[in-house]
């Protein structure tokens, strides 16, 4: 069993930015967001960046398999699974609060769109994170096996701009907001779905307030190991044409640092991402 591990102390990450990237972390960037059909970097894929060699390795293995009909099919279930599960949290609707507040339909319709892309793009970011460490943790990776691509898009039709609402761009609420977002995940940065929600600040407010009160609760905490579990096993599933081997993955992390600090890193984000997911879903739900 693969367990989720929270790093304690937490390493430090050093995400490498897409405004600043050139060259051959550039195609890379470019060729993970065409592949994964997303419109931004995760912060996962970000940071492993970091440790060029080794991520150079994880994408040559990952690619095939994430832009595979297996990977999409998979990432569908997992959302089925988790959007079916946060009903049971009952998040609070919203839609009609959002218009005594002022928002006109658009501008709700907007923060709708935004939520869709994160709950697409979220689930590939997981199981690139849980593949990852499945390798350098435990060893394994999926035996050798043919992929079937899927052609065609698979990403939701929207074209909604990301517009991140930076800590040194918040008011005072705002900022306050994104501590009880750091505090109450015990995490040091605000991930970019938060930053992206809090260009509506009042409805991110709203928003995170709900959700304040479910995070730590017997059955929020089920649901996201359960999901944490449903992507190992999916995971372990995927096709892995490329042969890739987790000896391959571990040379690979010790030669851009060392096996330890990017496990460590990589540990991180496969902890953090099943509760974000978990908790974009819970946002969805307000809106439905």
């Amino acid at each position: 069993m693969l367990k989720r591990l929270k790093p304690d102390p937490i390493p430090s990450i050093n995400p490498v930015p897409e405004f600043l990237v050139t060259g051959r972390t550039k195609e890379l960037y470019d060729d993970t967001k065409l592949v994964l059909q997303v419109p931004w970097m995760g912060v996962v894929t970000m940071a492993l960046a970091h440790y060029q060699t080794f991520y150079e390795a994880l994408w040559k293995a990952s690619a095939p398999a994430m832009a595979s009909q297996e990977a999409v099919a998979a990432c569908a279930r997992l959302r089925a699974k988790i959007e079916d599960d946060v009903v049971k949290l009952n998040p609070p609707k919203r839609v009609n609060t959002l218009g005594e507040m002022g928002y006109a339909p658009r501008e709700i319709e907007n923060i709708k769109q935004s939520l869709e892309v994160f709950s697409h793009g979220n689930f590939l970011y997981a199981m690139m994170a849980t593949q990852s460490r499945l390798a350098l943790d435990l060893g394994e990776m999926p035996a050798q096996s043919a992929v079937t691509p899927f052609d065609g898009r698979h990403a939701p039709d929207v074209d909604v701009p990301f517009v991140l609402m930076e800590a040194h761009h918040a008011d005072d609420q705002t900022r306050d907001v994104y501590a009880s977002v750091r505090n109450t995940l015990g995490l040091p940065f605000v991930n970019t779905d938060y930053r992206v929600l809090a260009r509506w600040p009042t409805y991110f407010r709203m928003a995170w307030g709900d959700l304040t009160g479910v995070v730590e609760t017997p059955a929020y905490n089920e649901i996201v190991e359960e999901l944490h579990q449903a992507f190992a096993a999916e995971a372990m599933a995927l096709p892995n044409p490329t042969s890739t081997t987790a000896t391959m993955l571990q040379e690979a992390a010790n030669q851009s640092a060392s096996l330890e600090e990017v496990l460590a890193v990589n540990q991180l984000f496969h902890w953090l991402l099943p509760g974000l997911i978990t908790n974009v879903a819970y946002f969805r739900a307000q809106l439905v």
